[in-house]
C-alpha cells in the first residue's frame, strides 16, 4: 500500500455529478462490474488494499481499465483512455482529476512498478490525468450500485499501512464499516444521526430508511467527503454538523437511529483523526456510551463498534455493562479480544510504524505498553454495543462474549432480539404457559451419541442463520420445540410431552418456564399470536 496522498474536494454542481454518475454507469465501474473486470482473486486482493494483481490485470487498457487504475491505484492514465470513460474536461474542472505532472511526487507515490503496465505518469507526461480522490464502487444493500469517495491510498488493510502524512486524512471502505452496516436495525425512522461519519457510508445506508439524516465529524474534511459520498451514489444531501461526540447536536434530537463507528483505538497517540480519540483509554467510547441516551426518542436504537479495556481486577462484563445510560436496554457483544502486545503492533502496522527505524518502532511500542502498564490494563476487546431506549422500569443489559462466525446482515436479529425481550419483559410464566410460539426459521436438531446406541447423549438445536447459536436441550426441550408451529399453547403443548413421557404435568409446567424463556432470548422460539 502505498503512501496516503491528499488533495483539495472536488467542487462539482449537482448536474456535473449526475453526469459523472451516468458516465460510472456506463463504464461498469460498479461492483459487479468490477468483479467480472478484475476476476475473483485480484477483486479480492484489492479488498484488502493489496494493488499489484489489479495493476496486472488493467494494464491492457479499456474504459473501465482506466477508471480502476485512476481511482483505485493511484495511476496516472492517458487523457484520451480517460475521455472514453469520463467527461474529462468536466471532471478535471470540478477537482476530480487534475493533470498528471511527472515531476510532482504525487503523481504515482510508492506503487510498485509492474511489467508491461503501462499508466506511469513518468512515461505518458504531460498527456496524463491523475484522480484526486479515490472512488471506490459498493453494493447497496438491495443491490444498489453506489461510490465511496475517500482519499486516495486510504482504503483499510494493506501490508503498508497508512503511513499518512496528513493527520486529516478520511478513509474508505474496510471491514469495521460494513460490519456495522449489516448490524444496524433497518426500519423506516424519521431522524437518524451518524456520528463520526467519514467517508459516509453509515449515512449512506441511514438515508434509504430516514426521513432525515444528520451526519456529524470533528474534521470538516470528511463531511466534504460524505457529501460527495452521497451525492455520487444519488442519496439526498444530509445534515452536516462539525464537532466532536454530541457536541453539533446539542439541543437537537431525539433521533430514531444513532450509528458510530468511532475513533475507538484505545492509544497514546493522537496522530490520526480517523482513530485517535486523544482521550484517555477507552474513555471516548464509555463517553459516547453514558450520552447517547439523552438523544434518543423512546424505542430508538443506538448501535456502535467499540473497545474496551480488560483491567486487572475487574471483570469486563461488569465495566462495559456499567457504562449504560439509565432508560436504555442494551445487548453487549465481544467479538474478539487481544492481549496489549497483540493490540499494540497491529496499530503500530496500520500506522506504518514498522517500516521506521528499529529504535523509533522500539520506542513507540514501549510508550504504548507504558500507557496501558499505567491503567492496569492487560487486554482490549473489540465488539458491538447495542442500546434501545425504552420506559420500562426495569431495563435489561446482557453482555456476552461471541466470537464465532455470524451471518450478516444482522440488523433484523438485532431488532427480533429487543422485541423478544419486550415480550419475555411483560410475559410472568402463567402468561408464558398461555403463549403460542413457534420454530424460528433456520433452526435444526443435531444428536451426539455413540453409534448403534438407543438414545442421544446430547441433543443440540442450532441456527443456521444470524448468530447461529447451539444449545443443548434435554428431551422435553426438543419435544417442544419440534412441536412449536404457533397452533397450540405452550402449556398444552407441555400435557401432551408429559403423557408421552409419563411425567406428572404440573411438575412439567413448573420447570419448564425458564428453559422456554432461554430458547425465546436466544432466538430458537419466536411468539406468535394465537390462531384466530
Amino acid at each position: 500500500m502505498g503512501r496516503v496522498t491528499t488533495h483539495p474536494l472536488p467542487t462539482p454542481a449537482p448536474e456535473a455529478v449526475d453526469r459523472l454518475r451516468t458516465a460510472l454507469l456506463a463504464a461498469r465501474f460498479t461492483p459487479d462490474g468490477l468483479l467480472e473486470l478484475l476476476g475473483a482473486t485480484a477483486y479480492a486482493a484489492l479488498a484488502r488494499s493489496e494493488i499489484v494483481p489489479a495493476l496486472r490485470v488493467t494494464r491492457d487498457g479499456g474504459p473501465p481499465a482506466a477508471l480502476v487504475r485512476l481511482f483505485l491505484l493511484r495511476q496516472a492514465v492517458p487523457r484520451a483512455e480517460a475521455a472514453a470513460a469520463l467527461p474529462v474536461a468536466e471532471a478535471l474542472a470540478d477537482g476530480w482529476l487534475v493533470p498528471a505532472d511527472p515531476d510532482d511526487p504525487q503523481a504515482a507515490p510508492d506503487v510498485p512498478a509492474v511489467s508491461g503496465h503501462r499508466a506511469d505518469a513518468r512515461t505518458e507526461g504531460a498527456g496524463a490525468v491523475r484522480a484526486t480522490v479515490d472512488i471506490r464502487p459498493y453494493a447497496g444493500p438491495e443491490g444498489q450500485d453506489w461510490w465511496i469517495v475517500s482519499d486516495l491510498g486510504c482504503a483499510v488493510g494493506g501490508a503498508g499501512g497508512i503511513r499518512a502524512r496528513h493527520e486529516d486524512v478520511v478513509l474508505g471502505v474496510g471491514g469495521a464499516s460494513t460490519t456495522l452496516a449489516g448490524l444496524t436495525v433497518r426500519k423506516p425512522v424519521g431522524r437518524a444521526l451518524d456520528l463520526g461519519t467519514g467517508s459516509g457510508i453509515q449515512a449512506l445506508h441511514a438515508a434509504q430508511h430516514a426521513s432525515r439524516v444528520t451526519a456529524t465529524d470533528l474534521n470538516p474534511r470528511a463531511l466534504g467527503f460524505a457529501r460527495l459520498t452521497l451525492a455520487l451514489s444519488g442519496a439526498p444531501e444530509p445534515d452536516l454538523r462539525q464537532g466532536s461526540l454530541f457536541e453539533p447536536v446539542a439541543g437537537g434530537g431525539p433521533y430514531d437511529l444513532i450509528v458510530s463507528n468511532p475513533p475507538l483505538v484505545i492509544s497514546p497517540d493522537t496522530r490520526f483523526e480517523y482513530r485517535d480519540s486523544g482521550m484517555r483509554g477507552d474513555g471516548l467510547c464509555r463517553t459516547l456510551v453514558q450520552q447517547a441516551g439523552d438523544h434518543l426518542a423512546e424505542g430508538g436504537y443506538c448501535q456502535l463498534l467499540a473497545n474496551w479495556e480488560h483491567r486487572a481486577g475487574e471483570d469486563w462484563r461488569e465495566r462495559v455493562a456499567g457504562w449504560v445510560p439509565q432508560g436504555c436496554d442494551a445487548w453487549i457483544i465481544q467479538r474478539d479480544v487481544q492481549d496489549i502486545t497483540q493490540y499494540t503492533e497491529l496499530w503500530l502496522r496500520d500506522a506504518g510504524d514498522h517500516h521506521a527505524s528499529e529504535e523509533a518502532y522500539a520506542a513507540r511500542y514501549d510508550a504504548w505498553l507504558d500507557a496501558f502498564e499505567a491503567r492496569g490494563t492487560e487486554a482490549v476487546g473489540f465488539g458491538w454495543i447495542v442500546l434501545r431506549a425504552t420506559s420500562s422500569g426495569s431495563p435489561s443489559v446482557l453482555t456476552e462474549e461471541w466470537p464465532h462466525p455470524v451471518e450478516q446482515p444482522l440488523g433484523d436479529a438485532v431488532r427480533g432480539y429487543f422485541e423478544r425481550r419486550d415480550f419475555l419483559r411483560r410475559t410472568d410464566d402463567a402468561a408464558l404457559l398461555g403463549a403460542h410460539f413457534r420454530l424460528a426459521e433456520g433452526v435444526v436438531q443435531e444428536q451426539v451419541g455413540m453409534p448403534g446406541a438407543e438414545d442421544p447423549e446430547h441433543v443440540v438445536l442450532r441456527q443456521r442463520h444470524g448468530l447461529r447459536r447451539a444449545t443443548q436441550v434435554d428431551t422435553v426441550g426438543a419435544g417442544f420445540a419440534g412441536v412449536c408451529d404457533g397452533s397450540l399453547p405452550a402449556g398444552r403443548i407441555l400435557d401432551a410431552i408429559a403423557q408421552l413421557l409419563g411425567e406428572d404435568p404440573v411438575r412439567l409446567r413448573d420447570r419448564t418456564p425458564e428453559s422456554i424463556r432461554l430458547l425465546v432470548e436466544q432466538g430458537f422460539l419466536e411468539p406468535v399470536a394465537g390462531p384466530a
